[in-house]
């Protein structure tokens, strides 16, 4: 750094490389864009995220809706062959009337029933007349897993040769045996299911298939995937129990998948979408924000350099001016192109005329602060002499005088935290109470509406308060155990009504010698705020009633006089 004499005798301190206004203005380009442009990543990463955990919800909502649809189709083919297994044809053996009634039970449906035998060999069949030669069926060990369980068994998808499509089967043995003598299979087209997903509608670019526990297809949305097919995904069996899609990558393609698993059928059903059609909006968004970042930074980086000249000339012609101000000439404003600069011209205009404004505002802030201090020692004279009419001794008058200068001074403590526009009643009555109330805070009441006291108010009731409280510590509710207080106030049309009343067990009425509290209550109280004062022996405690002018008390009141209260 360099150090230059001036002529007033004080160095002026500059730096060794000082650095044109366009400089700075580049730094707060940069410092206003680069945040802009990471907070704008950051937003379009999160929005991105959160269109993706839309179509992550969307996508599992539907393969869940679609699997439940599935199962109702299939709940529903066995709840049709186990009312057709209660028919007495079938009870009974009749499988020739049986096969009528099957018949027509299942007329329109595009199902078909089959009866096995022990030896899964076909007993009847209603794609066929009755008596006509039988076709073998095309899953047996589903029919000899169906003799061992009560349960209905359900087939992956099978090639039917004799109807040269491919079905499916639900298995259940002859009920009410331990060694059933053979079983019942409801045939269906596999074809059938395909309506189930192909309304349901998928976000953009998702395929969905109904595969069995092989990864064979049974059907799929739009036919996308033949049916008997292997899927062209693995099976993720594993991931059927997940809410969230997972990444699966075949021949160098990566998918988004969601795998949901029947526990009915032990089918599933498979969901996919390639992963660069899901994240696309993410790298569009980005390329957006790129080229728009880009022109931004140069259309602003050309502002900057126009702006940085004008602001350059304009401050050259502002340190003439100081230079100008400093040396005592006078200062004619001028206008600039930048509103701001022609406000500082005219601001180092009227420098002389604002210092003088702000010499006169000094004066009289000393002169207010001459009156305060002058009504506050006043109040202090006024105490001092009060307390001293009714002391005893000098120790009783220093203990005395001292707890009503702390009184006073929350009183002032008050005024100074809420300033020149007054202090709440209930707020001075709470802090002038609060070093003598008893630990049961049950037994002070304090009650009253939201009333504004200007500085005096304060300070002669905060006065009134402390010696209340002080009267009650010593002699009355707060020096019993059992003894309660309350402060009640309103505030009429034209003035404000304040009661204090004290509850004692044993009362004792207090003599008729007036002490500084009564001096305070009576007459500090009544001449100073023009209030009507009362004081009421009851059987039970000492009450005082107080009704203060409203003009008294109002915050906007001009300030009372030096002299204060006597």
């Amino acid at each position: 750094m360099s150090d230059y004499p001036a002529e007033s005798g004080t160095r002026i301190v500059r730096l060794r490389m000082p650095r044109p206004i366009l400089v700075y203005l580049g730094i707060l380009l940069a410092v206003v864009a680069l945040p802009i442009l990471v907070f704008s990543t950051a937003l379009i990463i999160r929005q991105n995220q959160a269109q993706s955990e839309v179509v992550e919800t969307l996508s599992f909502a539907t393969t869940r809706a679609a699997l439940q649809s599935v199962e109702r189709e299939i709940a529903g083919m066995i709840t049709t062959m186990r009312v057709l297994m209660t028919l007495p044809s079938f009870t009974e053996g009749d499988y020739a009337e049986f096969h009528v009634r099957a018949r027509m039970a299942l007329r329109g449906t595009g199902m078909q029933l089959v009866i096995v035998d022990r030896e899964a060999d076909t007993v009847l069949d209603t794609s066929v007349e009755f008596g006509e030669a039988l076709p073998t069926i095309t899953d047996p060990a589903t029919v000899e897993r169906s003799f061992s369980t009560p349960d209905t068994q359900i087939t992956p998808v099978l090639f039917r040769e004799a109807a040269q499509e491919w079905v499916f089967d639900a298995v259940r043995r002859f009920p009410d045996s331990d060694n059933p003598e053979g079983a019942v299979l409801l045939v269906a087209e596999a074809d059938s299911l395909r309506s189930i997903l192909s309304g349901r509608e998928l976000p953009a670019a998702w395929q969905m298939a109904l595969v069995d526990r092989n990864n064979r297809v049974l059907t799929s949305s739009g036919g996308v995937v033949p049916t008997g097919r292997t899927l062209f995904l693995p099976l993720a069996s594993d991931r059927a129990s997940t809410s969230h899609w997972y990444d699966q990558t075949v021949d160098g393609v990566e998918y988004k998948t969601i795998t949901q698993r029947s526990l009915l059928t032990g089918w599933y059903v498979v969901a996919w979408a390639p992963s660069a059609v899901v994240e696309s909006p993410l790298r569009t968004s980005f390329l957006f924000l790129v080229a728009g970042g880009l022109m931004i930074i140069v259309l602003a980086g050309g502002a900057a350099f126009i702006v940085a000249r004008q602001i350059a000339s304009s401050v050259r012609g502002l340190a003439r001016d100081a230079r100008r101000l400093g040396a005592g000439e006078p200062i004619s404003p001028k206008v600039y192109p930048v509103q701001e600069l022609t406000e500082v011209s005219e601001a180092l205009a009227e420098a002389a005329e604002s210092r003088r404004t702000a010499e006169s505002e000094a004066r009289f802030l000393m002169r207010e602060l001459a009156h305060r201090s002058k009504n506050q020692l006043s109040v202090i004279g006024a105490m001092a002499k009060q307390t001293a009419q009714g002391s005893q001794t000098v120790d009783q008058f220093i203990e005395s005088f001292q707890h009503r200068i702390l009184g006073l001074a929350r009183s002032t403590d008050l005024l100074v935290t809420h300033g020149s526009g007054g202090i709440t009643l209930g707020d001075l009555i709470a802090t002038q109470l609060e070093p003598f109330r008893p630990e049961d805070g049950a037994r002070v009441r304090i009650e009253g509406p939201r009333i504004r006291l200007n500085v005096q108010a304060a300070q002669v009731m905060g006065m009134a308060m402390h010696e209340l409280a002080t009267n009650a510590a010593k002699y009355g509710a707060f020096s019993s155990p059992d003894g309660t207080a309350e402060v009640i106030w309103s505030r009429g049309e034209e003035s404000l009504d304040l009661s204090w009343r004290e509850r004692v067990p044993d009362f004792s009425p207090p003599s008729d010698r007036s002490g500084f509290g009564t001096v305070v209550l009576k007459r500090m109280v009544a001449g100073s705020l023009a209030a009507d004062v009362e004081r009421e022996i009851h059987a039970d405690g000492i009450g005082w009633t107080f009704s203060i002018p409203l003009d008294q008390i109002d915050p906007d009141r001009a300030p009372p006089s030096a002299n204060g209260p006597q």
